[in-house]
């Protein structure tokens, strides 16, 4: 006995034809929709993220500031002075010509490697301070004294 012909339903919006198109992928509209969606998400980390970056990069430049003011003390304890103005911080790598106890510099220094600042410049030193016995400071972004926000300077008397 022969099976009478029974087709599928159609489907409301078009038949077969609209299951067809369909099946072969996104539309035009619905591409543009999800660029538009990524952009959108991309601007908003964006927006979030830059000022973090520059936010992170301030905090560096104190945590190295810590850290040579660290090794400044070290210097200290054992020379029974800082070093001067001439001498500067690379007198925490190697012993500086004319200390008065050569003996009891540390053989190694007292810091593997003077840091740069968040901005790829050295940090500067200052004996005396204007708050202390010395200051080390970084002149910030901009790498011109004074400024404000990320331009501002760094000092370690404000630390």
């Amino acid at each position: 006995m022969e099976r009478p012909n029974i087709e599928r339903p159609m489907i409301e919006e078009g038949g077969v034809h609209a299951r067809r198109a369909a099946e072969h992928g996104f539309t035009l509209v619905e591409l543009m929709v999800v660029i538009v969606i990524i952009g959108l998400l991309a601007t908003i980390v964006a927006i979030n993220v830059i000022p973090a970056t520059d936010k992170a990069r301030v905090e560096k430049a104190k945590a190295d500031i810590s850290v040579v003011e660290q090794a400044l003390e070290q210097y200290r304890l054992d020379n029974f002075t800082y070093p001067d103005q001439n001498q500067g911080l690379q007198a925490l790598l190697t012993a500086p010509a004319g200390l008065a106890q050569p003996e009891r510099y540390r053989r190694g220094g007292y810091i593997k490697k003077l840091p740069e600042d968040p901005w790829g410049r050295a940090y500067l030193y200052k004996v005396p301070g204007p708050k202390g016995a010395f200051d080390i400071y970084s002149l910030g972004a901009d790498g011109q004294p004074g400024g404000t926000e990320d331009n501002a300077d760094i000092h370690s008397s404000e630390i």
